[in-house]
C-alpha cells in the first residue's frame, strides 16, 4: 500500500513538472515562434537587429547604447528567463534525482545525445538555458549531459532553423545544423573527459527523493532553489548584458571599409567576438542579415551564425556556480574554435 502511494505521489510530482514545463514552452516560446515563421516565410525577415546601427561606425564605449541594449534584450528575453528559472528550480525538487542520474547521470556518448535531444525542443537562448543547465547538474546529471542540453538549446533549436532558412536561406539552416551537432556533441565528450568530477552533490549530501517529503517541505526546497537561482544569475546577468552592450561599437565595428568584411582576420574576429557576445533567441539572423548587406562575406557569416547564439560570456557566468573556470574555458574556447572552422568551410560553401 505505501510502494502504491508512494508511485501515485511520483506520478502527481512528474506530472506537475511537465504541465509547469509544456504550458510555459507553448507560452513563451512554440505558439508564438509559429505565428513568426508564418510572417518570416512570406517577409523574409524576423525583425531589426538588437544591435543598434550594427555593422556601422559607433563609438567603441557609450552608455546610452548600453542602456538601450539592455532595455531591449530583457524585453525580449524576460518570460524566458522566468521560465528557465522556474524550470531549473523545479527540476531540483520535483524530478527524483535516481531518475536524473538513471537517463543523464551516466558519461556514455548516448546520454549526450539523449540531453541534445531533450535540449532541442526547450527552444531557449544560451541565457535562459543556463539555469536549467544550473539545475539539472546539481540533480546530478553528469557533465557531458549538462552541456549537450546546455548547447542544444540555442545552437539546434527548430524554430530559429526554419527562420533561417526563410530569412538566410536553407543552405544556412543545413550548415548550422551539422556543425550545430558537432559542437554539441564534440565539446560535451571534450569536458566530460578533462572534468574532474563527472557529477556533483547535492547540497544535502542525500540522494533526493521527493516521495519522501511532505508538501511543506518540498514548497520550502522549491523556493530555496528558485531563490539561489535568482541570487546567482540575475545580479551579474544585468551588469554583464550592460558592459556588453555599452561595448557594442567595439565589438562590432563598421565593417563597410573593405578590411573586416573577409578574410581568415575576418573569421577569427567574429568567432570571438560571438562567442563573447549575447543575444536573445533567433538574434543572430537579423545581425547577419544586416552585416551581409553591407558587405560581410559567409566566411565570417558562417562564424558568427555558430557562435553568436551558442554562448556568451553572461552565460558562461551563469553556469559558474556548477562548473569550474576550466570546464567553462573549454566550452567557451571550443565554441570560437568550431566557429573558426565554420567559418572557413563557409567561406567555400555558403
Amino acid at each position: 500500500m505505501e510502494s502504491v502511494k508512494k508511485k501515485s505521489h511520483l506520478v502527481w510530482y512528474i506530472g506537475l513538472f511537465l504541465l509547469v514545463l509544456v504550458v510555459g514552452l507553448f507560452y513563451v516560446k512554440w505558439f508564438p515562434y509559429f505565428q513568426k515563421a508564418l510572417a518570416a516565410s512570406s517577409t523574409h525577415s524576423i525583425g531589426d537587429a538588437i544591435i543598434g546601427n550594427v555593422g556601422k561606425s559607433t563609438p567603441i564605449f557609450s552608455l546610452e547604447a548600453g542602456i538601450a541594449f539592455t532595455i531591449a534584450y530583457f524585453n525580449s528575453v524576460w518570460k524566458a528567463v522566468v521560465l528557465g528559472l522556474i524550470v531549473g528550480s523545479l527540476v531540483q525538487v520535483l524530478i527524483p534525482t535516481k531518475m536524473i542520474k538513471k537517463y543523464l547521470g551516466g558519461s556514455k556518448f548516448r546520454n549526450s545525445v539523449l540531453a541534445m535531444v531533450l535540449g532541442m525542443p526547450t527552444m531557449m537562448c544560451t541565457c535562459c538555458t543556463a539555469p536549467v543547465a544550473v539545475g539539472l547538474k546539481r540533480a546530478q546529471a553528469s557533465v557531458n549531459s549538462v552541456v549537450a542540453f546546455f548547447l542544444a538549446n540555442p545552437l539546434l533549436n527548430p524554430a530559429t532553423l526554419i527562420f533561417m532558412g526563410f530569412v538566410l536561406g536553407w543552405k544556412f539552416t543545413f550548415f548550422r545544423l551539422i556543425f550545430g551537432v558537432i559542437a554539441v556533441l564534440g565539446i560535451a565528450t571534450v569536458v566530460s573527459k578533462v572534468s574532474k568530477s563527472k557529477r556533483v552533490n547535492v547540497p544535502d549530501t542525500k540522494i533526493f527523493d521527493p516521495i519522501e517529503e511532505t508538501q511543506q517541505v518540498l514548497l520550502v526546497r522549491w523556493l530555496k532553489a528558485l531563490g539561489r537561482l535568482i541570487v546567482e544569475s540575475l545580479p551579474a546577468y544585468i551588469v554583464i548584458v550592460f558592459i556588453l552592450g555599452s561595448f557594442q561599437g567595439l565589438l562590432f565595428p563598421a565593417i563597410n571599409n573593405g578590411h573586416l568584411n573577409s578574410g581568415i582576420l575576418a573569421i577569427i574576429l567574429f568567432a570571438v567576438v560571438g562567442m563573447l557576445f549575447v543575444i536573445p533567441t533567433a538574434g543572430e539572423i537579423p545581425i547577419i542579415q544586416v552585416l551581409m548587406v553591407l558587405g560581410l562575406t559567409s566566411g565570417p557569416a558562417a562564424a558568427l551564425l555558430l557562435t553568436l547564439p551558442a554562448v556568451s560570456i553572461v552565460s558562461l557566468s551563469l553556469l559558474k556556480p556548477v562548473f569550474s573556470w576550466k570546464e567553462l574555458g573549454i566550452i567557451g574556447g571550443g565554441i570560437a574554435v568550431i566557429g573558426m572552422l565554420a567559418g572557413i568551410f563557409g567561406s567555400f560553401i555558403l
